[in-house]
C-alpha cells in the first residue's frame, strides 16, 4: 500500500531545531581558504548593500590589514568605536561587546572570528563574544580562514609546517544559518601578494616561499571546498526533514572514541572529530579507569583534561567511568548508546603484543565483532618519557625501611627457630615478612622485601651459610620458587591494600556526603543551609567558597568562607554569566579563565537557583577525576537543599496569600451584610421621617428615632471592633498595666449590656476578696461587653449570669448563657476572624470579630480565654476568662 503524502508529517527534532534558531541571531560565516582571498572585502560589499536598502547595519569591527580597498567599504558605514586595554605598558584595541549588546543592531560585522582577546576581557576568543551577540538576537556576519577550525589544527600544521594557534570549534560553523565560500585560485592569490594587496612587500616576498606555496594553497582550498560541501549538505537535510520530504533516511553512525592521558590524546581527538565530520556522526569520548589506579600524575591529568575540554569544543560529549573491567564497561555503554563504531589510537607496538596479540585493541575487537573498530593514528610516547605513578616518596621510602626490618625481624626469627627446632626450610617465615609489608606498605614494600628475603634466606639458611653460593642444585630451585612466589603473593597482597585503600576513601566520600545530605535536610531555613553548604565545601575541596542567590534580577553574595571573602567585578561578572548561561566560568573555562575562582550553577528540577564559586587548591592543575565527582554531587546536594528552602519559603507565601484572599472575602461578605442592613435601617427611617413625619402619630416617630439610635449603636460598635482587630494584628494596641478591680468591671459590663439591651437578663456573681490583675480596666470591661453581647445574639432572651472567683493563682471570670450551645467541633473556631455560629432561630449572627477581639485583648492583658459547652445542662456556651492574680488583694469590707 503506497502511503498517502498527505500523512507525511515534519521531523519534529527538525522544527524543534528551527524554532530555537529563531530567538537566535542568524550567523553568516564568508569563508576562505588562505588570508587575502577577499573575505572581508566581499563581506562589506554585501554590508553596503544592506546598508543602501535601508538595513540597520553597524561595524563592530573589520581588520583591513592597511589594504586600501577594504578601507574605503568601511567609509559611510556606522563604525562601533573599539575598546582600549592597557596590557604590558601598551594600550590594545578590541572588540567593545558590552556597547555592541547596548547599541542592538539589527546586523553586526565582527572580522576575525579566530582572534584570541587580550586578557581580562570577559571572553578569552571572539568567537565566545558573538555567541553572545546570537544569544541576544542579533545577525552576525563574520570571516573566517580554514586552517583556524579546531578539528583541522594539525592536518594544516602537518601540510604548510605553520602551527595554527588560534582556533575556533567546529560547532561554530555547523550552527552557522549561511556559509559563503570566498574562492580565488592559487595562482591568482599568489599574484595578489606580489602586489603587494595582501600583506607589506618584504612579509609577501617571505609568505611565498614559506605559507602561499602552489601545494599549500591547493590543499587548503580543497579543505574549504569540502567543508563548505559538507555544510551544504547538512542544510539540505535539514530542509528535507522541516519540509516532509520523503527521503532514504538512515540510522545515523555514533562513534565512541577511548581516550587516555597519554601525549597522542588531542591528535587522537581531531582526527575524531573529523571522522565524525566526515560521517555526519554524532561522537562521545570516554575515559576509564579502574577503582584505585585513578590518574594522578599532574602533567597526564592535565594533558587528560585539556584533551576532554577539546573534545567538548568540538561538538562531542565526554564521559569518564571507573570499574574494575574497562573493556566490558566501555562495551556496556557503546551498546546502551547504540554506538555503531569505535575509534582507539594506534597502539604502540612489542614485541610481546606482536607474539600474543594481546592488548586493549586487541581485546575490543575480540569482545565485540558486531561494532566497527577504527585505530586512527595518534601514536603513543616511548616508554622511558611516561611517568609511572608507585607512591609518594616519603611512602616508599618508609615502606622500603619497613622491608628491610621485616627480614631482619624474619632473620631473627629464623635463627631462634633454628636452635629451638630441627626446621627443614623457614621460607614460610621469609614470606609472612612480604605478606606483613604488602598489607601494610603496599606491592612495593612487598617486592623490595620479597627479594631482600630471597638474599637473606641464601645468606643466613643455605648452606654454605654466610655466603651467596648455593651448594645443592635443588636449593636453587627451592630459592627461585620462594622469589616466584614471594613475588606474587606479595603484589598480589599490595594490590588488594591499595584497593582496600581506595574502597575506605570511597567509603569517607560516601560517608561524608550523607553526613551532609542529613545536615542540608535538617536545616529549614535559607541561611542555615547556605552557611553549612559553605563550611562543608570548605572542608572538602579546601580554598575559598562563595554562594551567590537571585535578588532583585541581580545576583547577591550570601555566604562566603572566609567570611570576609570579597568579589571582584570581573568576579561578579563570571558569577552573573554562570547564572545566566547555566554553564561553568572563570578558572580554566572558557569564560573569564584568568580568575582565580571558578563559577558554577546551583542547578535545580527549576533552573538555576544560584551560584557557587570555588578557588581551587592547585591552580595549576585541573581537578582530579574523584574531586570532580565528589564536587558535582555536593554541588547537586547543595542545589536541591536551596530550591527546597526556597520551596517552603513559596509554600508560606502562598498559604500567606490565600488566607489573606479568605479574610478579604470574608470581610468583603461582612461587609456587605454588617454595614448595609444598619444603614438601609438609617436611611429608610430617616427617609419616613423627612416625608410624613408630619402626619406620623408621635408614638410612631419616637419609634423610628429609637430605631435609627439602635442601629447607628450597632454600625458604631461594629466599626469599633474592626479598628480593635486591625490594633491588635498591627501591634499598635497600647495597653495600662494597672491594679484592676475585678468587681468593678463585672459591674460596669453589665451595667452597660443593660442600657443597650434592656430586654436581657443579666445577673452577677462576685466572690469576695478578689484579688486584683494586672491590665487595662477599659479593654477588660470591653472584653465583657462583647462576650454579653454574643450571649444575647445566640442565647436568645433568657439571658446570662457573670461569676468571678478565685482559682488557686488565677482569678477566673465566666459568662455563661442559656441558648443551645455550641457543636463540640466548633468550639476551638469561635474564636477565629469572621467565624459566625447559629442563632436560636437558625440565623446566622453578627460580624464574626466579637470574640476573635476578646481573644486579642486577653492575651495582650496575659491571661487566657476558652470556650465550653456544659454537657450536664445540654444547653448554653460558657467562656471562661483566667487571669494571673497580682500580689496585692483586695481588703475585706468593713
Amino acid at each position: 500500500m503506497s502511503e498517502n503524502p498527505s500523512d507525511r508529517r515534519p521531523d519534529p527534532d527538525a522544527l524543534l531545531a528551527l524554532a530555537d534558531e529563531g530567538r537566535r541571531g542568524r550567523l553568516k560565516v564568508f569563508l576562505g581558504a588562505a588570508p587575502g582571498v577577499g573575505k572581508t572585502y566581499a563581506m562589506l560589499q554585501n554590508a553596503r548593500r544592506l546598508k543602501a536598502e535601508g538595513a540597520d547595519v553597524l561595524i563592530g569591527l573589520v581588520e583591513t590589514h592597511g589594504r586600501a580597498e577594504t578601507a574605503a567599504l568601511v567609509e559611510g558605514l556606522d563604525v562601533l568605536p573599539r575598546r582600549e586595554i592597557a596590557y604590558r605598558e601598551r594600550k590594545i584595541e578590541e572588540f567593545d561587546l558590552d556597547s555592541a549588546l547596548a547599541r542592538r543592531p539589527k546586523l553586526i560585522v565582527v572580522d576575525e572570528l579566530a582572534h584570541s582577546n587580550a586578557p581580562d576581557s570577559r571572553h578569552p576568543k571572539r568567537w565566545q563574544d558573538v555567541e553572545d551577540l546570537l544569544d541576544a538576537g542579533i545577525d552576525v556576519w563574520t570571516a573566517l580562514n580554514i586552517q583556524h577550525l579546531e578539528s583541522l589544527a594539525d592536518v594544516v600544521s602537518r601540510v604548510t609546517g605553520v602551527t595554527v594557534r588560534e582556533t575556533v570549534p567546529d560547532g561554530v560553523l555547523q550552527k552557522a544559518q549561511d556559509v559563503v565560500l570566498v574562492d580565488i585560485t592559487p595562482a591568482e592569490l599568489i599574484e595578489r601578494l606580489r602586489e603587494g594587496k595582501v600583506y607589506l612587500p618584504e612579509t609577501a616576498r617571505r609568505a611565498t616561499q614559506k605559507f602561499f606555496t602552489p601545494g599549500n594553497l591547493t590543499a587548503l582550498r580543497e579543505l574549504a571546498l569540502r567543508r563548505t560541501a559538507d555544510r551544504v549538505d547538512d542544510q539540505m537535510v535539514d530542509y528535507l526533514r522541516q519540509n516532509a520530504i520523503e527521503g532514504p533516511w538512515e540510522t545515523s553512525d555514533y562513534l565512541l572514541v577511548c581516550l587516555d592521558a597519554d601525549a597522542g590524546a588531542e591528535k587522537l581527538v581531531r582526527a575524531a572529530s573529523r571522522l565524525a565530520t566526515r560521517l555526519n556522526a554524532a561522537w562521545i569520548v570516554v575515559h576509564a579507569e579502574r577503582p584505585g589506579h585513578e590518574e594522578t600524575d599532574p602533567v597526564r591529568l592535565k594533558r587528560l583534561d585539556s584533551a576532554l575540554h577539546l573534545a567538548e569544543r568540538l561538538g562531542a560529549e565526554t564521559r569518564r567511568l571507573t570499574a574494575a573491567d574497562r573493556i566490558g564497561e566501555i562495551l556496556r555503554l557503546a551498546r546502551r548508546e547504540n554506538v555503531t563504531q569505535i575509534v582507539v589510537g594506534r597502539p604502540r607496538e612489542t614485541l610481546w603484543r606482536r607474539l600474543t596479540g594481546s592488548g586493549f585493541v586487541a581485546a575490543l575487537a575480540a569482545q565485540a565483532p558486531d561494532i566497527a573498530l577504527y585505530t586512527l593514528g595518534a601514536p603513543e610516547p616511548p616508554p622511558t618519557k611516561r611517568v609511572v605513578r608507585i607512591a609518594r616518596p616519603a611512602r616508599l621510602w618508609t615502606g622500603f625501611a619497613a622491608a628491610i626490618g621485616a627480614v631482619a625481624a624474619a632473620v631473627g626469627v629464623g635463627h631462634a627457630l633454628t636452635l629451638a627446632l630441627d626446621l627443614p626450610n623457614l621460607s614460610m617465615v621469609f614470606l609472612l615478612a612480604v605478606l606483613g609489608c604488602a598489607a601494610t606498605y603496599g606491592p612495593w614494600s612487598a617486592v623490595a622485601a620479597s627479594f631482600l628475603s630471597f638474599l637473606a634466606y641464601n645468606f643466613f639458611f643455605i648452606p654454605p651459610i654466610h655466603t651467596f653460593t648455593v651448594a645443592e642444585p635443588q636449593e636453587v630451585l627451592s630459592l627461585l620458587v620462594f622469589l616466584i612466589v614471594a613475588v606474587a603473593t606479595g603484589s598480589l597482597a599490595g594490590r588488594v591494600h591499595d584497593q582496600a585503600t581506595a574502597a575506605s576513601r570511597r567509603a569517607e566520600a560516601i560517608a561524608a556526603l550523607y553526613a551532609f545530605s542529613r545536615k542540608l535536610a535538617g536545616a529549614a531555613r535559607l541561611d542555615d543551609v547556605l552557611w553549612a553548604s559553605a563550611t562543608h565545601l570548605h572542608r572538602t575541596q579546601g580554598g575559598s567558597i562563595v554562594l551567590l542567590l537571585p535578588q532583585d534580577g541581580e545576583l547577591q553574595l550570601r555566604t562566603a568562607w572566609p567570611p570576609d571573602r570579597e568579589l571582584s567585578a570581573g568576579e561578579v561578572g563570571a558569577a552573573q554569566w554562570a547564572f545566566d548561561k547555566q554553564e561553568a566560568s572563570g578558572w580554566r573555562t572558557n569564560t573569564l579563565p584568568n580568575l582565580a575562582m571558578q563559577f558554577r550553577p546551583l542547578l535545580s528540577p527549576r533552573g538555576a537557583v544560584g551560584v557557587c564559586g570555588f578557588t581551587p587548591l592547585a591552580a595549576d592543575a585541573p581537578l582530579a577525576p574523584e574531586q570532580e565527582r565528589e564536587l558535582t554531587a555536593l554541588l547537586e546536594q547543595t542545589a536541591l537543599a536551596i530550591d527546597r528552602s526556597l520551596l517552603i519559603g513559596e509554600a508560606v507565601r502562598a498559604a500567606a496569600l490565600e488566607d489573606n484572599e479568605k479574610l478579604r472575602t470574608t470581610l468583603l461578605s461582612s461587609l456587605s451584610h454588617d454595614l448595609r442592613t444598619p444603614l438601609s435601617s438609617i436611611t429608610g427611617a430617616v427617609t419616613t421621617l423627612r416625608q410624613f413625619g408630619a402626619q406620623m402619630p408621635e408614638e410612631d416617630r419616637a419609634d423610628l428615632l429609637a430605631s435609627i439610635e439602635e442601629e447607628a449603636a450597632r454600625l458604631s460598635r461594629f466599626v469599633a471592633n474592626l479598628l480593635d482587630m486591625s490594633r491588635i494584628e498591627s501591634g499598635a494596641l497600647k495597653l495600662r498595666r494597672d491594679m484592676i478591680e475585678t468587681s468593678e468591671c463585672v459591674r460596669a459590663a453589665a451595667e452597660r449590656s443593660r442600657r443597650v439591651f434592656p430586654q436581657f437578663r443579666i445577673e452577677t456573681s462576685v466572690a469576695r476578696d478578689l484579688p486584683f490583675i494586672q491590665g487595662d480596666a477599659q479593654m477588660l470591661e470591653q472584653v465583657l461587653f462583647n462576650l454579653l453581647d454574643n450571649a444575647h445574639k445566640y442565647g436568645g432572651e433568657r439571658g446570662a449570669v457573670i461569676h468571678a472567683r478565685q482559682q488557686g493563682d488565677k482569678v477566673v471570670i465566666s459568662v455563661t448563657d442559656d441558648g443551645p450551645g455550641v457543636k463540640p467541633a466548633d468550639l476551638a473556631r469561635i474564636f477565629e476572624k469572621f467565624f459566625r455560629g447559629g442563632r436560636s432561630d437558625g440565623r446566622k449572627a453578627g460580624t464574626g470579630l466579637g470574640l476573635s477581639i476578646c481573644k486579642g485583648l486577653v492575651e495582650a492583658m496575659g491571661g487566657t480565654i476558652e470556650a465550653q459547652s456544659p454537657a450536664a445542662r445540654r444547653r448554653g456556651t460558657r467562656i471562661l476568662l483566667r487571669f494571673p492574680a497580682a500580689r496585692m488583694k483586695m481588703q475585706p469590707e468593713t
